[in-house]
């Protein structure tokens, strides 16, 4: 996608020749288009086994809150990345994993990518951040990972309090706080772990309190309300 990027796959060979790791390389071919970054990021994804462990930071972590904030989210999306083996370093500063690298004679590669404005999350890093440190006169990736961690606790207690919820009981979602309402509803409308938009959801929440009479879902699906039950049905695509 870019030029260098065989050196930089090099150089992570020679770093694992020396420190006694097998290296494999795995290419994806992608088609140019709008949304490049993401089928790259999908590629990288599907390549990689599940267990992976990536190199996220909490400098990431607090990007990601302000990119999720500027996206419109609620506390899922503001709970960033959880802490896993699969993110061994997020509690770690990007500095930190540097100066580590450094100290151990490893050789650092930097993407050049990442200080193209025309990214959200390098606009971030590079001016927004930057831009409330100075605002706020204190660091404030440290902050940011902290409310990452507040909304993650607030997050699984949702999670919690809506998994007892039958999504597909209109009566039982009309009647329900909407904030589990809606949690409910997302979980069964999930395809693929990836759920509908806000908007889609308050219009199946209204469906459910019989404000409407069905609603149509992005991709064509449909959820429609008969007999006190809320059913989905698929687009046909006719």
């Amino acid at each position: 996608m870019r030029t260098g990027s065989r050196d930089e796959a090099d150089t992570a060979a020679a770093i694992a020749d020396g420190l006694g790791i097998a290296f494999v390389l795995h290419e994806a071919r992608l088609e140019r288009g709008p949304n490049l970054e993401a089928a790259a990021r999908s590629a990288r994804r599907a390549l990689l086994p599940d267990d992976v462990a990536t190199g996220h930071t909490l400098d990431d972590q607090a990007e990601t809150v302000l990119v999720n904030l500027l996206r419109g989210a609620g506390s899922a999306g503001l709970a960033a990345m959880a802490p896993s083996t699969t993110k061994p370093l997020l509690a770690l500063r990007r500095h930190e994993t540097t100066a580590l690298c450094e100290a151990a004679g490893i050789a650092v590669v930097v993407d050049p990518t990442n200080c193209d404005p025309a990214h959200v999350r390098n606009r971030i890093r590079h001016e927004l951040l930057p831009l409330c440190s100075e605002i706020a006169g204190r660091d404030v990736a440290p902050l940011l990972a902290r409310t990452a961690s507040l909304c993650r606790d607030d997050d699984e207690l949702l999670r919690q309090l809506s998994s007892s919820i039958d999504a597909t009981d209109a009566v039982a979602v009309a009647n329900e706080p909407v904030a589990l309402a809606r949690r409910a509803l997302r979980d069964w409308l999930s395809v693929d772990g990836y759920p509908p938009p806000l908007a889609a959801i308050d219009r199946v929440v209204e469906v459910a309190n019989g404000t409407r009479v069905a609603c149509e879902l992005p991709g064509g699906d449909r959820v429609a309300r008969s007999s006190q039950r809320l059913r989905r049905i698929a687009h046909t695509g006719e």
